[in-house]
Order: C-alpha cells, then sequence, then structure tokens
C-alpha cells in the first residue's frame, strides 16, 4: 500500500504543479508560443540547449518541430545544440565546457532566430554564455527555467519559471510548456 501512495502521491504533485504553472505562468508561456510562432513565421530557425535532463528536452522538443508534434505538415527549421558530439568535445577540449553551446550561437544563429534555453537552476555557465552571444548576434531568448530562475531569468527576453524545487517535476512541466507551444505553433501556421 505504501508503494501505491507514493505513486499517487507523485502524481498529485504533479498534477498540483501544473495547476499553478496553468495559473500563474500561461502568459509568459504565450508569449514564448507567439515568439516561436513569429519567428518560424519570418524564417527564423529555433535553437535549443541545456544540460543532463535538460539536454534531452532540448533534442526532444526539436525533433517534435523538425518531424512533427500532431500533425502531418512540412518541417519546421528546429536544431538541438546538445546534438553534434565532434563540435561538442571540441569546443569543451579547446575553449572550455563554457562555451559549448555560446559557439554553436555565433555560427548557426542570426538575427530573426530564438534561442530557448532550458534549465533548473539558470545558473549553467554554458548556459549563461550563450544568452550572452544570442544577445549579441542579435536572437531573441526564451529561459524554460524553474526554482527563481537564476541569473538567466534577467538575461532572457521571456522568462518562463517553474515554481518548484524539485528538479524531475521542474522537467516534467517544462516538456509539457514545450508540446503546449509546438501545438500553438502548429495550429497557428497550419489550421
Amino acid at each position: 500500500m505504501a508503494d501505491a501512495a507514493r505513486v499517487r502521491d507523485g502524481l498529485r504533485e504533479l498534477a498540483a504543479l501544473a495547476r499553478a504553472v496553468a495559473d500563474t505562468r500561461r502568459n509568459e508561456i504565450l508569449a514564448y508560443a507567439e515568439l516561436a510562432r513569429s519567428t518560424i513565421a519570418s524564417g527564423g530557425k529555433l535553437l535549443f540547449c541545456g544540460n543532463g535532463g535538460s539536454a534531452a528536452d532540448a533534442q526532444h522538443l526539436a525533433a517534435e518541430y523538425v518531424v512533427r508534434l500532431e500533425r502531418d505538415r512540412r518541417p519546421l527549421p528546429a536544431l538541438a545544440l546538445t546534438t553534434d558530439t565532434s563540435v561538442l568535445t571540441a569546443s569543451a577540449n579547446d575553449m572550455g565546457y563554457d562555451h559549448v553551446f555560446a559557439r554553436q550561437v555565433e555560427s548557426l544563429g542570426g538575427t530573426g532566430d530564438l534561442l530557448v534555453l532550458h534549465s533548473t537552476s539558470g545558473e549553467s555557465a554554458n548556459l549563461i554564455r550563450a544568452a550572452q552571444a544570442a544577445a549579441e548576434a542579435g536572437l531573441s531568448t526564451v529561459g524554460v527555467l524553474a526554482r527563481r530562475g537564476g541569473r538567466l531569468r534577467s538575461m532572457v527576453d521571456v522568462a518562463v519559471v517553474v515554481p518548484t524545487e524539485r528538479v524531475s517535476r521542474a522537467q516534467e512541466i517544462h516538456l509539457a510548456i514545450g508540446h503546449i507551444v509546438c501545438q500553438y505553433v502548429e495550429e497557428s501556421l497550419f489550421g
């Protein structure tokens, strides 16, 4: 019975956090969705990055745009900066791990693109450098964050801060937000 209670309590905790985000962060999520839509509609691309589980979220969401979320449509320009092992390891080796995303933003990003940074702490040096590189290159930025948003919160154009200290719950909600935004983009651009 204790195991069943643990399952129930975990799902209830997730549901309560989802309700809190729906009630308090919907304007920020809509701003993120509109930035993603307008970026793609105007010929720009989406760049995603994060570390650990947030790297997996970045890859997952980029795939939803390139392949599809719910409807058959043309591929949308999206890229996870977490996937090219040669670039990541060369950059980490030659420049330091703090530069692995910034270097790619400098190379691949430009005015009219959107950088989406996934972080549960908002304090990762490589994400902070990526946000700085994006600002210098004229990209718009969104931070999908947790806790209090860390330093990234004040560095991005739109900050969606999930109000939890639990990394696992934050990442679950981050992925849900990413799916909602992708669905918004699909419906807005393809009816």
